[in-house]
């Protein structure tokens, strides 16, 4: 069985595009394009900070995973990113989605996204949460912990019954931060494996007859660039599932893996090889069976990151230069409100200046925000060329995931609107946040 599953991201030669959309191009002076459309012509139109995402990328990416794994279930992980047209690009593609609240569920299925491919996860689900999901018919929902169990049975109508999964900690401990491991026991997800609490579960939902179990659920955490870790959860699950048919007598038909699967966010960073993994997933998954007596599961997946970060790309325009010291700083008129994840995770980005042809060579700079925080710093010791001044644009690569979807009211600044690049055009998919959609929300005197 082949375990290695690093890649590096390509370096494109010298010009430090490897991490961009594959549809990257240059032009004369400067100029940067993205399927076709130059982002400096993007800022003139749409304003800046914006974020341009584009669909060809999305959608290959879609096709690599449902490629790899033609006999699984690829469910894109809507928290990463989602709007009616993403909605729409992964239910086109083949894949079904995952969501964790029913905000999300409700604009997928309005976006006519069917309910029966989709996945609730969430380790708090509340009332609206699982009502929605019993309403709207989801396909699985996984339990998180033994109370909503109870609360899910109570919930399904006179002669229906729900599919269930039981949501796994497997005892693996694996991703790029403390604050996205989620396999190893002591963090807030899922039943542990290790304590017993994983198998009284599923003991309890094997005795409602308004729940059917379909199998179990692990997500062992996030950007993950190893295969190792997924195989040594694989094996753990594929015991815990020997273990129920041992004690009740039930094969379960299906094994969740999750996702968080890794990418490069600059240039040589390591990335998870998505072959890779699937021929591991494939080989591990029929011999541990196949040494347990028992019929191989339906595999899924379900990638969020992987599919749409390096789809986008984040636009700035430079508001301040100033030295301090030692340190050149280069502020934009974004920062931690439309991308929290340099403060929350220590991501390292890849900036770049675009619009215009440099006339200095590079320098060491951070590159920083408009808020007011220390902490508001979107990258630091990067280069950019020593005449970057105001007014210059600044585009920041794979920007496509936990970028809108965690961006934040602070400072009354308003989100940045979305832009599809597509065959040559640009078209808004979510508008700008304004001062009045602001404004609207307060209510009181």
């Amino acid at each position: 069985m082949t375990t290695t599953s690093v890649v590096a991201a390509p370096a494109s030669g010298t010009d430090g595009l490897g991490v961009w959309p594959a549809s990257t191009g240059r032009r004369a002076r400067g100029g940067l394009t993205v399927a076709g459309v130059e982002l400096a012509e993007v800022a003139e139109r749409f304003g800046t900070p914006v974020y341009v995402l584009d669909e060809g990328e999305v959608r290959g990416r879609c096709r690599t995973y449902k490629e790899a794994f033609p006999a699984a279930d690829v469910y894109y992980a809507a928290k990463a990113f989602l709007s009616r047209a993403m909605v729409r690009w992964v239910h086109e593609e083949g894949l079904g989605l995952d969501v964790c609240s029913a905000g999300e569920l409700e604009l997928a299925v309005t976006a006519g996204f069917p309910p029966e491919r989709i996945v609730l996860h969430g380790n708090a689900k509340s009332p609206r949460d699982l009502g929605s999901a019993l309403r709207l018919g989801v396909g699985r929902i996984v339990i998180d912990s033994p109370s909503e169990i109870a609360r899910i049975a109570a919930a399904v109508g006179p002669g229906d019954r729900q599919k269930v999964m039981v949501r796994v900690v497997p005892g693996v401990s694996a991703g790029g931060h403390d604050k996205i491991r989620t396999g190893t026991d002591g963090q807030k997800f899922g039943l542990s494996a290790a304590d017993g609490s994983a198998a009284r579960a599923v003991a309890r939902v094997l005795a409602q007859p308004q729940l059917e179990l379909t199998g179990l659920h692990c997500h062992i955490g996030s950007q993950i660039t190893e295969a190792e870790p997924y195989l040594t959860a694989l094996r753990r699950m594929v015991a815990l599932m020997a273990g129920v048919r041992d004690a009740h007598g039930t094969v379960l038909p299906e094994l969740d893996l999750g996702g968080g699967h890794g990418i490069a966010y600059r240039p040589g960073e390591p990335a998870l090889d998505v072959a890779v993994l699937a021929r591991g997933l494939r080989d591990g998954l029929a011999e541990g069976c196949a040494a347990a007596g028992f019929p191989v599961p339906r595999l899924a997946v379900e990638p969020g990151r992987a599919v749409v970060g390096p789809a986008g790309v984040a636009v700035y325009r430079v508001l301040a230069v100033k030295h301090t010291g030692d340190t050149l700083f280069v502020a934009v008129d974004g920062g931690m409100s439309d991308n929290p994840r340099p403060a929350l995770y220590g991501v390292r980005y890849a900036p770049r200046l675009i619009g215009r042809a440099p006339t200095a060579g590079p320098r060491t700079a951070t590159v920083v925000g408009r808020h007011c925080e220390a902490g508001d710093v979107l990258a630091a010791g990067v280069e950019l060329p020593g005449d970057v001044r105001p007014g210059d644009l600044v585009a920041v690569p794979v920007a496509g995931a936990y970028h809108l979807s965690m961006a934040s009211g602070y400072n009354m600044v308003g989100r940045p609107p979305v832009v599809a690049v597509h065959e040559g055009t640009a078209r808004l998919l979510v508008r700008r946040e304004t001062f009045e959609d602001l404004r609207r929300r307060d209510v009181g005197e």
